[in-house]
């Protein structure tokens, strides 16, 4: 079968739910026509104009991304400057562009569910629970095997995100045992965190009040960067969705982004 645009948008809301989203979000169709068949899809954590250049070039139909091109109503697109760039770029490409955002970070086996299975987490539940849905919500909260020190953490979570630093507010020698994980901007689930008996706060976009609450509170935060704590874990959602797209007969092939870097860097100068 060769799907069209519109069959993989049917799909990804049977997985990520568009309900789930928060109200100041955007996901799904970006830019693109619904007809248009997709067997290459080429997978990215931003919309970025180089993205949608190397999308073109592999003649990927569809970019599929964690974050939206567009978050608020547009009243007018200057195609020289981002957003419209981008979407000029994927309109002479004849790429569509496709987020899921926030519903895949509350939905079951999406970024934060993923996060908590790569970092081996056990009785996992969620942080912060859905109103309307069963077994989905923001962040996840669970056990390693064998409680650890915040300095042993601290390497597992480097290896598992493939990042050489990790920012971290708690002592070294601290024990940490049960770990609660917020792909993106979750500092402010760090009280809620706390409340549920967390030892850590793992996530991303950490400031300087967050840092001190985590300290007064006596639970450690580990800020692993926005764009690495939900890379990983987008990227084992596409490797995920392709394998059950190809077992329901699609012809279709994912092309992962290995190019694309957190657009913060760390300076040694």
């Amino acid at each position: 079968m060769k799907p069209t645009l519109k069959d993989f948008l049917d799909l990804l809301e049977t997985v990520a739910p568009s309900l789930l989203a928060e109200s100041w979000d955007n996901p799904g169709l970006q830019v693109g026509s619904l007809s248009q068949e997709i067997s290459m899809v080429f997978v990215c954590l931003d919309p970025t104009l180089q993205a949608v250049m190397s999308a073109a070039e592999i003649h990927a139909q569809l970019m599929f991304t964690h974050h939206p091109l567009f978050f608020t109503p547009l009243s007018r697109l200057e195609i020289n400057s981002f957003p419209g760039e981008v979407a000029a770029e994927a309109i002479r490409g004849g790429v569509s562009i496709v987020a899921a955002h926030t519903n895949l970070d509350m939905a079951e086996g999406g970024i934060n569910h993923i996060i908590a299975d790569l970092m081996g987490l056990e009785r996992v539940e969620v942080l912060k629970e859905s109103e309307n849905f069963k077994d989905a919500g923001l962040g996840r909260i669970g056990y390693l095997p064998e409680p650890a020190e915040l300095s042993v953490v601290t390497g597992i979570v480097r290896e598992v995100l493939g990042v050489p630093h990790i920012r971290v507010a708690g002592q070294r020698d601290a024990l940490i045992h049960r770990i609660a994980v917020v792909g993106g901007s979750g500092g402010s689930l760090l009280h809620l965190a706390h409340e549920k008996g967390a030892d850590l706060l793992l996530t991303g976009d950490v400031g300087h009040h967050v840092a001190l609450e985590a300290i007064s509170l006596g639970t450690a935060v580990m800020d692993g960067g926005h764009f690495h704590t939900e890379r990983a874990a987008f990227m084992v959602f596409a490797n995920n969705l392709e394998r059950t797209l190809r077992d329901k007969g699609w012809e279709i092939r994912f092309h992962m982004d290995r190019d694309q870097t957190d657009p913060v860097r760390l300076d040694p100068n």
